[in-house]
């Protein structure tokens, strides 16, 4: 990795991929070929794929890998803390690779999920803890609305 990032031949994708690689080798979990294309397709997608969306980009490239091997490290990603699992009522888990503190807004009519970066909500969390007196892990804030898409379509309908 070194001599790549010297070079200037590696890209933001590349060193974030390269870091979550080096997360799993200091927990001591293996790197298998298929945990690294579950990781490497998380990265890249924006699309907070299902577990079966994955499986379905990756099948063609792993043709003996099973949706279960997609599950099992998606659980194992989401222990370490490289993966969010998104769930939302009844519908399939979601997930999200877990670079950096945001939130997520989601369409009421296609179910899109789009990232929405706004500083994170610590005082929040602060008050809640003092109010009710439990202690805090974390917090989930979604926003919900029409996407673009659907807004246009709704248009082209009227």
């Amino acid at each position: 990795m070194d001599k790549l990032l010297k070079a200037g031949c590696m890209t933001v994708s590349d060193h974030k991929l390269q870091e979550a690689i080096d997360t799993l080798r200091d927990s001591g979990v293996r790197i298998t070929p298929q945990r690294h294309a579950v990781l490497e397709y998380l990265l890249n997608s924006m699309i907070h794929p299902t577990a079966d969306d994955i499986y379905k980009a990756l099948e063609g490239k792993f043709p003996n890998m099973s949706v279960a091997t997609v599950y099992n490290n998606l659980r194992v990603l989401r222990q370490i803390g490289l993966v969010r699992e998104l769930t939302y009522g009844d519908s399939s888990s979601r997930f999200d690779y877990n670079s950096s503190e945001h939130y997520h807004i989601i369409c009421e009519e296609c179910g899109k999920i789009e990232d929405f970066h706004y500083p994170v909500l610590n005082e929040v969390e602060d008050l809640a803890e003092q109010v009710t007196g439990f202690d805090v892990s974390h917090h989930r804030m979604e926003i919900y609305g029409t996407c673009e898409d659907c807004k246009a379509l709704e248009t082209q309908k009227h």
